[in-house]
């Protein structure tokens, strides 16, 4: 006699299956996707393709080597997610204009400020910086644990040793679900000057740690024009709002003539629309104190803004530029990480230096440990 189908089917609670899977979805994005460790400050593909990398061998002393095949190895062995989102994680390593302390040095076209995106992956090359190698240094040491990789083959590490502070020094960004992180890039001097503040006085209050700290040190310059308690405050709940101008200076060119020369403009506004915005107020007569906007830009930047007459205040025109264009932007802070246990929460500075500390003595007990267990060997 054959089956009942209906004697096949399961009764399942409908809410109860979506909450569940939905939950399962969410922790996957937010752990293994979007967010980055507090201890190394990495997501999973950007430390896979460092790992990927120092596997093949691909030091700062070693030649460039393509980036398709960094790319191949590192979708082949440890991340068989497509290789567009590796080789954008890997060409956001490599730009220093979104970097602090890039981690990877490309060879060839890796974009630019003005927009441009980078070519693709069979024309570029790249080898490992020695801020990576720092940040990997002890991996064969028994630093850190190694997990198997998806296909049980190879293995890989959970987390890298970190002998850099490299989440505040490169800041990070990313969208989970329901959560996202935007940590800005910091001095790496001023970084350590803070973490051996709390290595002295482990009770230290935030104050002081931020009076080392400083505030964000934007690869593009800039300054912040924040005053010390906002900046303060927005490093103690773990975000906040930080307002960046672009730098100017008024250059003299004889009788009473001058013209403003913008040389660093805020991070992650893009040169080419900056410019093309200015244009187009101009265009619309909607600033009339400006005459003229020109791009002199090479390696560096160069914006120049004519005024109308040598009788235009220079503070005047910049203060109408500040409100009406990206001139003046602000930067959205939220230190959302993945703590030592894999749990995201938003962390203050201080929590965010702890971390770090705790780990990089864990590290430093372990490769002790190794190191000790050889001597016992060999004797």
């Amino acid at each position: 006699m054959e089956d009942n189908i209906f004697d096949k089917v399961h009764e399942v609670d409908l809410e109860k299956t979506m909450k569940d899977s939905y939950i399962d979805y969410a922790m996957s994005v937010i752990a293994s996707r979007a967010l980055p460790d507090v201890r190394d400050g990495l997501k999973p593909v950007q430390r896979r393709v460092l790992y990927s990398m120092i596997e093949l061998n691909n030091g700062p002393d070693k030649p460039h080597r393509k980036c398709a095949r960094i790319v191949g190895d590192t979708m082949g062995k440890y991340h068989p997610h497509g290789d567009s989102s590796i080789y954008d994680a890997m060409v956001v390593l490599a730009q220093d204009f979104k970097k602090g302390m890039p981690l990877i040095d490309g060879h060839g076209n890796f974009g630019s400020i003005e927009g441009d995106g980078a070519a693709a992956m069979r024309y570029t090359e790249a080898r490992l910086t020695e801020f990576a190698m720092a940040l990997m240094e002890g991996l064969n040491d028994d630093a850190v644990d190694f997990r198997d990789t998806y296909d049980g083959e190879e293995s890989e590490p959970v987390v890298m040793p970190g002998a850099v502070p490299n989440l505040l020094c490169n800041g990070s960004a990313g969208i989970a679900v329901g959560m996202a992180t935007n940590i800005p890039p910091h001095n790496l001097s001023e970084v350590c000057d803070a973490l051996l503040l709390l290595i002295e006085k482990p009770d230290v209050e935030i104050e002081p740690l931020v009076r080392k700290v400083k505030g964000p040190d934007f690869p593009t310059g800039g300054i912040i024009i924040d005053s010390f308690a906002t900046i303060l405050a927005n490093y103690t709940q773990g975000r906040g709002n930080f307002r960046i101008r672009a730098k100017w200076e008024k250059e003299d060119l004889g009788q009473g003539q001058y013209q403003i020369v913008v040389t660093e403009i805020p991070y992650q506004v893009v040169k080419s629309k900056l410019i093309e915005r200015i244009a187009l107020l101009l265009q619309e007569k909607k600033i009339p104190l400006l005459s003229d906007v020109r791009d002199e830009s090479t390696h560096d930047i160069r914006i120049v803004l004519e005024p109308k007459s040598r009788n235009v205040d220079a503070n005047l025109l910049m203060e109408y530029l500040f409100r009406q264009t990206e001139l003046e932007s602000r930067f959205n802070m939220n230190m959302n990480v993945l703590d030592s246990d894999n749990v995201p929460r938003v962390m203050s500075i201080k929590e965010v230096l702890q971390e770090f500390l705790r780990h990089r003595q864990i590290v430093l007990q372990r490769r002790s440990n190794y190191r000790l267990q050889k001597i016992n060997n060999r004797l």
